[in-house]
């Protein structure tokens, strides 16, 4: 996450440094596509943990995390405090995003038979 000045920078340095560590980016498409892929496994992530998936699946393509590789990607924060930002992922919302896993949202009265109509449809 872009962060200015971080107070923690120096002690985050030592410790790339001491695990032979490895930087990488994520973009605001790459991020938003993780994460809507994350959510589909029931995960409801928050897009700091998205970044971590998306730059995961960065490494493993370019072979610097290997199948056999044990990896933790740990969550940070629980999706339900970004809804706004998954709203308008899947309504194709956000510039520079291609939502390509977007799930428009369908807007229905408050009624019953019509919800149950647009699940029989699908």
């Amino acid at each position: 996450i872009q962060i200015g000045n971080p107070v923690s920078f120096p002690r985050a340095v030592r410790a790339l440094e001491a695990m032979d560590g490895v930087v990488e980016q994520a973009s605001e498409d790459e991020l938003a596509e993780a994460a809507a892929r994350a959510d589909r496994t029931g995960m409801y992530t928050c897009p700091h943990t998205a970044v971590a998936l998306a730059v995961l699946e960065k490494l493993v393509a370019r072979g610097v995390i290997q199948s056999h590789h044990r990896t933790v990607v740990v969550s940070t924060a629980s999706g339900l405090k970004f809804t706004e930002f998954k709203v308008r992922y899947h309504e194709r919302a956000i510039a520079g995003v291609s939502s390509r896993s977007a799930n428009q949202p369908i807007d229905l009265p408050n009624d019953l038979g019509a919800v149950a109509d647009v699940i029989r449809a699908m």
